[in-house]
């Protein structure tokens, strides 16, 4: 099945927040956000401001009448600041207008005094200040300090992977109007809709019930409107709170690049330890994360962190800990592989350190140490089903390893100026909510009396094709075709208490909801059909919109059992509600079982690099990836070109930039620079694993979601073997991104 939206998508049919019909008296909302990182506000002027024809009203912390805060995980965080601010972009005070050119205008009007305080801009800074969001963690596996005692080979070295921009197409949004007995519609452009409606209900100071969330379907998230969506929105329910009139606020690209928080920058230190035989005995980590001002989803960040830290490695020795560190930047937040990326870079770089300082490849390192059946994680999960050792020797065997490595190497010999790389990266990946409460899920089914389907789940639409996965749910298990079938926008009131649509666990959890929805409903419908039939209930089945008997097509449609139903008065409407099952998760031991499955994959990455400009090319990325048995493998594939594009972004020339003061230097698309057409890999070849799957999957078909960014990965080390092919004096670095002029620094190093 192909993508249920691709059609109205490519005629610009799609509905996004943008793309609604307003109503006539709606009002322009936006924010006056602060032009410091950090100081006490000692006045702000909003005269003239608000002197401006057309300004209706400029909301601040004043007119909450609930709670100004919008943390979720720690209230640390406020709608509107107060008396001080923590970061550039900080959000002041709501100008609403009745037109987007006169709150501009009068943006531009406010002055604002500001008693600066001392800015901290990195993590390092903040841990020698001891400025932290909360308390350490760590994750224990074995006695790592005794094991170094018996290594061979024993190095420690230090790594920094910087921040990533979301970029998502549609910018943060939400279209606020007001219902009647005091209740506020919001569609939002959010992947969190429960969120949004618990935040908006707790500032306001009204109960949840009166607070709607609709969301039609996201232009993109990546993460980045898992929980920064929610201040957008509330601050549009707060207007249309005291106005009673519609407000809509969209914002710019600029201003979403400055207020918006971004992947986490890590600065991390390692110290790894091998035998003889290069078996890794012990490693060590401590990761310092750049949380931004404020905590956001920065603790359960943290926490994947030190899940992914060994990434497809057994290791019998680990001791990791991650420090949360507080930061004048705008708080951080949920990227794509939410923390596990940064973990991964860590052990990658550290074998890449310890194979060129013993002097062996990268790639026997790796593959010695590879995963087994039962072998333990760090937190105490045993490893089944495992496939690292499957998709590493299956890519080494139908990519040709051996013949690939010897044409890099005769080409390196025969070539100056221009020089290859190959790595390969194996990727082990958690699917689910490490937050073990927010594994669940539920779906609710109408069927109708003319025989087609509405369903409705918490899942959120934001191109990564869910809505069509749900759909083939819901037909394979109706036995109908799908134009039977509608996907329902998500909503707070047709579906409550919804977990996010994040942690690649959103098909999983809802589809298997709907699964269970259409099959309670199935077995109803059964019964009338057997009835009608004079069969029993055990020999129906639904197949292609007819009734079947032992599988035999019989000519009872699927129209007339509906027909039937209504005359028995049989419910044609069905509520289910699932819920991981199995995992578990102690963090006062820091042990469990915390995901319901891994994915497994193996990438492997050639590069050429031009040694007098330093710019590269990507030549092929060849991967092997266990989808487990996929649903929908073009749907599946798209998401892994997709998502290995953004890991190679994250890893070659996304860099963010901010300066000593705390203000955002990549702030346009002129400064800072994402994959286009040309800087994407020449060749990518997706193979599917060979594999059964796992029953936790919803179809036996894995999440795709998150695993693939981390292919990505893998360019950075064939760019940096290519590097060493031209300049063996060049010292490894382990810097992200690897940008062109750091390659071209790295190439000309200590050369005389």
């Amino acid at each position: 099945m192909k993508n249920i939206d691709s059609f109205t998508h490519v005629r610009g049919e799609s509905l996004f927040v943008d793309d609604l019909m307003l109503r006539q008296d709606v009002l322009i909302g936006l924010c006056f956000d602060s032009p410091k990182a950090h100081g006490k506000i000692t006045s702000v002027d909003y005269s003239q401001a608000e002197a401006l024809a057309g300004v209706v009203k400029i909301f601040t912390y004043k007119d909450v009448l609930g709670e100004n805060q919008i943390g979720g995980i720690i209230p640390d965080e406020p709608l509107w600041a107060e008396d001080e601010v923590h970061f550039c972009g900080q959000p002041i005070a709501f100008i609403v207008a009745e037109t987007e050119a006169i709150a501009k205008k009068a943006r531009a009007l406010i002055t604002i005094e500001i008693e600066e305080l001392p800015v901290i801009t990195t993590a390092k800074e903040a841990k020698e200040k001891g400025s932290f969001i909360n308390a350490p963690r760590s994750f224990k596996l074995g006695d790592s300090t005794s094991a170094f005692s018996d290594c061979e080979y024993v190095f420690e070295g230090e790594t920094f992977s910087n921040g990533q921009e979301h970029l998502y197409l549609e910018t943060q949004g939400c279209y606020a109007v007001p219902q009647e007995n005091g209740t506020i519609k919001l569609t939002s452009s959010t992947q969190g809709p429960t969120q949004v409606q618990k935040t908006a209900a707790k500032v306001l100071g009204i109960p949840m019930h009166k607070i709607e969330v609709d969301v039609i379907r996201l232009g993109g998230g990546f993460g980045g409107k898992e929980d920064q969506a929610t201040p957008w929105a509330v601050m549009t329910a707060v207007a249309v709170q005291h106005l009673n009139r519609p407000v809509k606020y969209m914002l710019n690209r600029h201003d979403d690049l400055r207020m918006t928080g971004k992947r986490h920058p890590y600065t991390s230190f390692y110290k790894i330890g091998l035998t003889k035989d290069l078996k890794i005995q012990a490693f060590e980590v401590e990761f310092l994360q750049n949380s931004g001002a404020a905590a956001d989803l920065s603790p359960a960040i943290a926490e994947r962190t030190l899940f992914h830290a060994t990434n497809s490695y057994f290791i019998p020795n680990v001791s990791t800990t991650v420090y949360s560190c507080k930061t004048n930047l705008p708080p951080n937040t949920a990227f794509r592989g939410f923390g596990g990326p940064q973990g991964m870079f860590v052990i990658e770089s550290a074998i890449a350190d310890a194979a060129d300082k013993i002097g062996v490849s990268r790639t026997e390192i790796q593959e010695i140490n590879l995963l087994a059946e039962n072998d333990v994680f760090s937190y105490g999960q045993i490893a089944t089903q495992v496939a690292a050792k499957n998709t590493w020797f299956t890519a080494k065997e139908t990519f040709n390893l051996e013949e690939l490595e010897q044409e890099v190497a005769t080409f390196n010999k025969e070539n100056n100026r221009h020089k290859k790389g190959i790595s390969l990266m194996p990727v082990t990946f958690g699917i689910s909510f490490t937050n073990t409460q927010m594994n669940h899920a539920r779906a609710l089914i109408h069927i109708y009396q003319d025989g087609s389907v509405g369903v409705s789940t918490g899942a959120v639409e934001m191109g990564q094709s869910v809505n069509t996965k749900m759909l083939q749910v819901a037909q394979s298990v109706l036995g109908i075709s799908a134009t039977k079938i509608k996907l329902e926008t998500t909503n707070t009131t047709r579906v409550a208490n919804t977990s996010p649509s994040a942690a690649s666990s959103t098909a999983d959890l809802n589809g298997k909801a709907v699964e269970m929805a259409c099959t309670s409903l199935l077995e109803r419908l059964s019964g009338v059909a057997a009835n009608l039939l004079s069969s029993e209930e055990k020999n129906i089945t639904f197949q292609e919109d007819f009734v079947c008997i032992d599988g035999q097509k019989s000519t009872l449609t699927w129209e007339e059992v509906i027909t039937q139903a209504m005359v028995e008065r049989i419910a044609l409407s069905e509520n289910a509600h699932y819920a991981t099952p199995i995992i578990h998760f102690d963090k006062t031991k820091e042990k469990g079982h915390p995901f319901a499955y891994h994915v497994y994959g193996t990438a492997m990455t050639t590069v050429t690099v031009d040694c007098l400009r330093g710019i590269y090319e990507i030549d092929a990325v060849k991967i092997v990836h266990d989808f487990g048995t996929s649903m929908n493998l073009g749907i599946d594939i798209g998401q892994v070109e997709g998502a290995l594009a953004q890991g190679i972004g994250w890893m070659t020339m996304e860099e963010i930039a901010y300066n000593n003061d705390g203000r955002l230097l990549s702030n346009a698309l002129s400064t800072y620079k994402v994959p286009d057409i040309f800087s994407g890999p020449k060749t990518i070849e997706t193979i599917p694993l060979e594999t059964e799957g796992t029953a936790m999957a919803i179809k036996k078909s894995k999440a795709v979601g998150e695993p693939p960014l981390m292919y990505g990965i893998g360019v950075y080390f064939a760019i940096q073997q290519a590097v060493k092919e031209f300049n063996p004096n060049y010292k490894l670095k382990f810097h992200s991104p690897f940008t062109p002029e750091k390659v071209l620094m790295g190439l000309y190093e200590s050369l005389q």
